[in-house]
Formats: structure tokens, C-alpha cells, sequence
């Protein structure tokens, strides 16, 4: 079938269009949030088409694939089609509530014609769903391959915007971490960090997707600090790559880490015990990480990930 969705998160999008489907992505000339196109450090397949928003209104589509409330104004204006009432459409909700944990109320909670996808059960149960027909369809990654060496005796963590999703993300935790361990962090705007953690100077990386999974695989563990997130791909692609991991027991990551394959704690000084010991004893390190690897492969492959997308995307549109 022929599937309108917007590229809006990278990784989760990577993993969508690896489908069976044909992909429409709508780009602008200045390939702005609502018209980013195809992504330019992902490698997708010739099956995702960009199809100019100027020219959306004579593009035919079975579904649609909403992920932001304002798709669903952008549908409209562009095509002159209503989501659940002109064209299927189902809506995924990534994130966690950004208002009160458990009675912020879903923007889509009074209808019934819109399918409500959420990425983790925790997410499910923590958003106000109403009315709305409710959808759990768990992240699913490519896999990047075995390849952990844990050759640094590092702790590596990936935290996009670091500095301006402070608490939400963790930074503090990450910080009071880097001040006893060697911690290397990846992701976008990482540089900041530098001026409040001084040993953290060389080890900032902002690096193209296709580089970074051989350079985090390098670290001996890898830390995920995030206090109110949905399930990040970070944690998952990590423990895919074969990483001992150690996270905060927030959100959907108890249920994401089996304990053979890492520590989960609400208690940073346990995770930092955990990090100390993995760092000097590099079997264990080892051992937890293939623990973590068979899971993740197991729970989170692209394989699962697809059939539950399909079926879905059948079903919506009969």
C-alpha cells in the first residue's frame, strides 16, 4: 500500500520504511520539521519517495501516519483529506506526558476513528487514551551487528540536547557520573557539557548515524540516564550492539533490561557500582552484553517490528 507519514524521528522512521510498503515523505524547499523529505544520515530504501507539499494534493495514499497534532491541520491544507474520515490514518505517540504523568489527557482521547499507536506499554498506560482505540507496537531496530569490543575502559552515553532537556534527559546524572568515571557522550549539542564537566573535554562526539554505533561499541558499558522519556532507540541499539548497560529505572527501561544484561536502578550510586565493576572486569562486561544482545534481538527486532506494522496497517484500512 502507499503510506503518507512525515520524517520526524529519524531512527524510528529508519526502521518503519524498511517495510514492504510504498513510503510518501513530504518535503519543502527548506526541508523544515514538516517538510524534512528523506533523511540525509540514514540509509533508507528507494521505496520512500519525497513528494513536494506543493504537489501532496495529487498524491494518492491508502494511509496516513501521523506522529505531531499539527499533521493532522498539514494533512488537511495539503491534501484536502481528513484524517479517519476522507483516508485511514492512525496516530503514534513517541513520547512520554509532558504535563502531570498520569492525567494528562491525549489531544486524539475523544476519537474513535483514529487509532492511537503507543511505542511502550508504560506509555499506554501513563497517557490518558480516552475513547480512543489504543495500539501498543514496540520499538524495532536493524540490527547493527555484534559489535562491542569494550577496548576503552569508558562509559559511553548518547544524549541529544543535553543542556536543554536537562532534567528530563538526565543531565545532571550524567554529569555526577562523569565526575567518577571516564564517560563519553554522544549525541547532538553535547559540546556545553565541556564547561561544566571538565573531564568530559575530548570525549564529546557528535558523529553521522553511520558512524556512531562502532565508535559507542568501542566503550565498555553504556549508561542511560533519562529520568522522563519514552524507551529511547539509544538504550536498545546499545544493548544490540552487545553493551552491558546500566539505566535509571524510569519509564519503560525495567522492562527493557533483563537482568542478566545489565543494572536497573532508581539509585544512581548503584548504577555507578555497577559501571566500576564492568570497567575493571572486562568478562563480565562481556557476558552481560550478549545477555543484552539476545534480548534485544529477541524483543526489539526490525522482523517483529514489521508484522506488527503491517497488520495494523492492513486492519485500518480493511
Amino acid at each position: 500500500m502507499r503510506v503518507l507519514a512525515w520524517h520526524v524521528h529519524g531512527s524510528w522512521m529508519t526502521s518503519f520504511v524498511q517495510g514492504p510498503h510504498d513510503y510518501v515523505v513530504p518535503v519543502d524547499d527548506e526541508r523544515s520539521p514538516d517538510g524534512r523529505g528523506r533523511a540525509q544520515s540514514w540509509d533508507w530504501p528507494a521505496s520512500v519517495r519525497e513528494v513536494h507539499v506543493d504537489a501532496l494534493r495529487d498524491e494518492l495514499v491508502d494511509v496516513v501516519v501521523l506522529q505531531r497534532p499539527t499533521e493532522l491541520e498539514l494533512l488537511e491544507r495539503w491534501t484536502g483529506l481528513r484524517a479517519g474520515v476522507d483516508v485511514p490514518a492512525v496516530y503514534v505517540e513517541h513520547n512520554t506526558p509532558a504535563g502531570h504523568a498520569v492525567t494528562t489527557r491525549h489531544h486524539l482521547a475523544d476519537r474513535t476513528d483514529v487509532p492511537l499507536v503507543h511505542v511502550t506499554p508504560f506509555n499506554a498506560l501513563t497517557w490518558d487514551n480516552g475513547s480512543a482505540p489504543v495500539t501498543v507496537i514496540e520499538h524495532g531496530i536493524p540490527d547493527p551487528g555484534p559489535l562491542w569490543t569494550g577496548e576503552r575502559e569508558r562509559v559511553a552515553a548518547v544524549v541529544n540536547e543535553p543542556v536543554r532537556r536537562w532534567r528530563v534527559a538526565g543531565t545532571d546524572v550524567l554529569l555526577d557520573v562523569a565526575a567518577r568515571l571516564p564517560v563519553e557522550v554522544y549525541g547532538m549539542g553535547t559540546a556545553p557539557l565541556a564547561e561544566r564537566e571538565p573531564s568530559l573535554v575530548g570525549h564529546l562526539h557528535d558523529l553521522p548515524q553511520a558512524q556512531l554505533h562502532a565508535a559507542m561499541a568501542g566503550a565498555r558499558a553504556y549508561l542511560h540516564p533519562y529520568r522522563w522519556t519514552s524507551l529511547g532507540l539509544s538504550l536498545i541499539e546499545a544493548m544490540t550492539l552487545g553493551m552491558p548497560v546500566a539505566a535509571l529505572a524510569t519509564t519503560a527501561a525495567p522492562e527493557a533490561v533483563p537482568p542478566d544484561a545489565g543494572v536497573v536502578s532508581a539509585d544512581p550510586a548503584v548504577l555507578v557500582a555497577a559501571l566500576q565493576r564492568w570497567l575493571a572486569d572486562p568478562a563480565e562486561a562481556r557476558d552481560r552484553g550478549a545477555a543484552a544482545r539476545t534480548f534485544a534481538l529477541d524483543r526489539f527486532g526490525l522482523a517483529r517490528f514489521l508484522s506488527d506494522w503491517d497488520h495494523l496497517l492492513k486492519g485500518v484500512t480493511g
